[in-house]
């Protein structure tokens, strides 16, 4: 067992853990003075007052690591990223801003596919490069649960070669999503590229247990909803979890089907009414907002008031994707969900840990807590510090699993 004391500060975040979003103030950072905790395993094994350390467990103490710091928050969780692929789509944000659509482009043979091109011609090692430096990145920012998607290989070897690099990835823990339902490449039909996704891609993703989850983007162009329901059907039949890129760019009807077929999370959500938004709060599922995607794209920003006036659980992530959101920037998520959703500092805390690995399926991260997984970072700063100013985010050092990262 180890102690790791010296912390002024510790933020738990336990009352956020059943404190409905809407209610949630800064007595839900749950902060003990003076605080510590002992690791075992990975886990927390006792949390509280350094001066309350139970007689029994401190004869079974080994080592103690001495943080002085002044504060300890529980890590981050970066629920949704496009984090592997080469090349870049610079071109496209000036043809955006000139008055081109995200169709429009990718109707030109831009957009994703010009990103397929770049991926399926760069080789194993120059993709794990290129992904661990990102990956890295996203650590040194407080991540210690990253979700990857696979998504720019279209086709059966291109998409296990990304998603083999996503799980050769170090440091964060990796969650891996198999999206092979992201576009259609070059030179192929819908109809044909759809059923090798289901026919021959999915079975051997999961025959390969390389993810444990599949996802799709329903939107005018791309799939639509009987191909999502038979993807969904044919996950489920393989035991693999179903999350759902919906209603992005237009109202679809893909988050009644995702939430039917049992969906973790629902991703964008932006074209969705208001009773949309109100059935949702009863649905399970997790809502992933990407408010720098909306930045992006020019688009609206999502109701998150709305749904967690719904009872619902918001997550937020960057949405990382050399398209329509490239950038890896957790400040910068936080002060628009602040600026533009109207979220509160302890709602986007919130979102960007509890909430963002529930996203994931992971009832263990985000709060540090007894049995919960031993993932945090220590910093100088106070929690008002943070999601304030746009390109501060003053971590200092991050642990996953109790072992020192960064």
């Amino acid at each position: 067992m180890e102690l790791f004391s010296g912390i002024k500060n510790l933020y738990t975040f336990q009352g956020m853990l059943n404190t409905p979003m809407k209610d949630l103030t800064d007595l839900d950072f749950s902060a003990i003075r003076n605080g510590a905790f002992i690791v075992n395993g990975g886990r927390y094994v006792w949390v509280g007052a350094q001066a309350e350390i139970p007689g029994e467990l401190s004869k079974k103490i080994q080592k103690e690591t001495k943080l002085d710091c002044e504060s300890v928050f529980p890590a981050f969780t970066e629920c949704h990223t496009h984090l592997v692929f080469a090349g870049d789509r610079s071109k496209e944000f000036d043809e955006r801003i000139c008055g081109k659509s995200y169709q429009q482009i990718a109707q030109e043979g831009g957009g994703i596919n010009s990103t397929v091109e770049a991926t399926r011609m760069a080789s194993y090692e120059e993709l794990l490069k290129l992904s661990q430096h990102r990956a890295d990145r996203f650590a040194r920012q407080g991540v210690a649960l990253l979700e990857v998607k696979s998504g720019y290989g279209l086709n059966l070897v291109s998409e296990v070669k990304l998603l083999k690099v996503a799980k050769a990835l170090k440091g964060p823990e990796i969650v891996s999503t198999f999206l092979g339902a992201h576009s259609v490449p070059a030179g192929v039909s819908l109809e044909a590229y759809f059923q090798d996704v289901v026919d021959n891609q999915l079975p051997e993703i999961a025959r390969l247990k390389l993810a444990s989850r599949v996802d799709i983007f329903i939107e005018k162009g791309f799939f639509n909803l009987q191909q999502a329901r038979a993807l969904f059907e044919k996950a489920k039949a393989l035991g693999l979890q179903i999350v759902c890129h919906s209603e992005q760019l237009s109202r679809m009807g893909s988050v009644d089907l995702a939430i039917q077929h049992g969906a973790v999370s629902c991703d964008h959500l932006v074209c969705m009414s208001v009773e949309d938004v109100r059935n949702f709060g009863s649905s399970g599922a997790i809502a992933v907002l990407l408010p720098t995607s909306d930045l992006y794209l020019g688009i609206n920003y999502p109701n998150a008031q709305g749904f967690m006036d719904a009872g619902a659980k918001v997550a937020l992530a960057t949405d990382f994707n050399p398209g329509s959101s490239p950038t890896q920037d957790l400040s910068l998520v936080g002060v628009l969900a602040r600026l533009k959703m109207k979220m509160s500092l302890p709602q986007v805390f919130c979102a960007y840990t509890v909430n963002a690995a529930l996203a994931l399926s992971r009832t263990d991260c985000g709060a540090i807590k007894e049995n919960f997984t031993a993932n945090f970072f220590t910093t100088g700063s106070k929690p008002g510090d943070f999601f304030y100013s746009i390109g501060v985010h003053p971590v200092s050092s991050v642990f996953v699993k109790g072992s020192s990262l960064f």
